[in-house]
């Protein structure tokens, strides 16, 4: 079975419609044919009487500073001059193992008249093409979204029901939640419950429900924050979303509605704070209490007016805040009944700085759609040099507290360990700095940048699971010589 895709009517004329088009389709007939020149061979397409596209292969002559495309007329074909006729040069070359690349193609539009000799010349009116070289595939796609969804509507229309695209249910999941990111919920809480650990028996069932707890907060932001970013313009003017940025793109692509994504960012907000009133009827504690509520407020003012803390280029601040000291302290606090510590604190600085470099990087790729949004974030304040040096120093912060915090006694040794995790964020130094401006390459450091903070929160974890079962044998030690003096 075969599908034919035809270009639309427009009663305007030819150079009026290249303002629907998405800017990289956007070029004028003689570039079009500049481009032109460079295929060997042409594809003639027209919509025959039938109404049935007609295509047929020929050699085009190219004149670009004529304006024309000449060609000889096609055997058994009688190509039309009443209507608007287009010459597409296209190449693409395979690459076994992973696909194709050197895509580029490029179509003139134009009505043909025929010399006394035979010959057939086009007058180029309008043109479209894409170049990879140019534009990146994954770029170019996201430019055309708002036309796909004009043909999803315009299609709906016509069959008077509904044509939307779909995906699984479980991919949907994954994707309007960004389910992966959790690691950054539950590297703070499992760290908070093992400090506690060292000192008193650890409670799994308020463990497990403080990971939940916090898990649906962050669950509920993820998701507020693509209906905020939406409606404020962020998302819409991101034509270079990656892995890590952009979003996840479910309300742009027509997967979700927003008010769906609403309504979900509300139920997961729902659940945190019916856990989060367990807890504190389990755990009475104002300190407690106070987290809760922060953690919240931070939440939702992320993004959401009148506070958008992201917008105003304290966004970094939030998530180190959030993911940081509050998830940690929250944690130790609900094991130790309502108890503050310096020790949870300190613990909770190198996973806070690191979490909040996350969000950094990812902006770098969004700063010029950020911009237009008037999303105000440090990538789009400051330059390039800045923007990395900041990176930087974060990082050397970051690793720093751990040895100053064993020194002054408030981390136990082994949690020295962290610094395992340098080569890792030298790798995302060096690699911004060289791919700053290149969106889909940067994307492999902005992984790497991801895998640091979860490393280095790991690291720490298993620091301090050592700690506690040194304590616990330490511990069982009395018991084993009064049994051996029996």
């Amino acid at each position: 079975m075969t599908a034919t895709l035809e270009r639309p009517t427009d009663p305007r004329p030819a150079g009026d419609r290249l303002d629907r088009l998405p800017p990289t389709d956007h070029m004028t007939a003689r570039t079009g044919l500049e481009k032109l020149a460079t295929y060997p061979f042409v594809v003639l397409t027209w919509v025959g009487d039938d109404g049935f596209p007609v295509s047929v292969a020929s050699e085009a002559r190219v004149d670009a500073e004529g304006g024309s495309v000449s060609f000889d007329p096609p055997g058994g074909l009688a190509v039309p001059t009443d209507r608007d006729v287009s010459v597409t040069g296209s190449h693409i070359r395979p690459q076994p193992g992973y696909g194709y690349d050197e895509r580029r193609h490029v179509t003139v539009w134009g009505r043909v008249t025929t010399s006394h000799d035979g010959e057939l010349t086009l007058a180029g009116a309008s043109a479209w093409g894409w170049d990879e070289a140019e534009v990146p595939f994954f770029e170019y796609s996201e430019r055309n979204v708002a036309r796909a969804r004009t043909y999803f509507d315009a299609l709906s229309a016509e069959r008077g029901t509904p044509v939307r695209p779909k995906l699984s249910f479980g991919f949907l999941t994954l994707r309007a939640t960004r389910l992966p990111f959790l690691s950054a919920t539950v590297i703070p809480t499992v760290l908070g419950v093992l400090v506690a650990a060292v000192a008193a028996p650890v409670d799994l069932w308020l463990a497990l429900i403080t990971v939940v707890g916090g898990s649906l907060v962050h669950l509920g932001l993820n998701v507020a924050n693509d209906v905020f970013d939406t409606t404020q313009g962020a998302d819409e003017l991101n034509v270079t979303p990656t892995q890590y940025s952009g979003g996840s793109r479910v309300i742009q692509y027509g997967l979700v509605s927003i008010r769906r994504m609403a309504l979900i960012s509300a139920a997961f907000y729902a659940g945190a704070v019916a856990i989060g009133l367990y807890l504190l009827a389990t755990v009475p504690s104002a300190a407690l209490l106070v987290i809760g509520v922060a953690g919240i407020v931070v939440s939702i003012g992320y993004t959401a007016p009148p506070l958008k803390l992201v917008y105003r280029g304290l966004g970094e601040i939030a998530v180190a805040a959030g993911f940081g000291p509050l998830m940690v302290l929250g944690a130790y606090v609900v094991q130790t009944g309502g108890t503050l510590a310096w020790e949870p604190f300190v613990a909770s600085v190198p996973v806070a700085i690191l979490v909040a470099l996350i969000l950094y990087a990812n902006e770098i790729p969004d700063r010029r759609s950020d911009a237009k949004a008037g999303k105000r974030t440090l990538p789009v304040r400051w330059s390039k040099e800045a923007v990395i040096h900041w990176y930087g120093a974060s990082v050397v912060a970051a690793f720093g507290i751990v040895p100053v915090g064993i020194v002054l006694g408030i981390l136990p040794w082994p949690t020295i360990i962290a610094l395992a995790g340098i080569p890792l964020a030298r790798k995302v130094y060096r690699g911004l700095w060289q791919t700053y401006d290149q969106p889909y390459v940067l994307m492999g450091y902005l992984g790497t940048n991801v895998r640091l903070h979860m490393t280095v929160g790991a690291l720490l974890i298993v620091a301090y699971l050592a700690v506690v079962a040194v304590g616990a044998l330490v511990a069982d030690v009395p018991m084993y010589l009064s049994l051996l003096g029996g």
